[in-house]
């Protein structure tokens, strides 16, 4: 689960975002009434459009949701109580996946 964020997108719609991160858009939904730090604005038609941030956000909840196995009132505290330190570590495990891929691709070149 890896979704780029284009710098000239200011907006993403749950169908863009469900697709990224290969699950059905009421899982986002269900994730949006269950966690306060998402914040997704509604457009006039109603439907939900995730900021950069919000889908950030996203990919921490699904990090500890569905790759660490967190509950959802684990995850809730999880962020609550280590939010900074918690981005820290996902932004540097993000990091080190984008250089893996990376790496992968140089040593299939060879």
């Amino acid at each position: 689960m890896h979704i780029e964020l284009s710098k000239d997108k200011r907006y993403y719609s749950i169908g863009e975002v469900a697709n990224a991160f290969d699950v059905n858009a009421s899982l986002i939904r269900f994730w949006d009434s269950e966690f306060d730090i998402l914040k997704p604005k509604k457009n006039a038609k109603g439907n939900r459009m995730f900021t950069p941030e919000d889908v950030k956000n996203l990919q921490l909840i699904y990090h500890l949701v569905k790759e660490r196995g967190f509950t959802l009132e684990g995850a809730r505290t999880h962020l609550k109580e280590g939010q900074k330190k918690t981005l820290d570590k996902f932004d540097i495990i993000s990091k080190l996946e984008t250089i893996k891929v990376q790496l992968t691709n140089i040593k299939n070149e060879l």
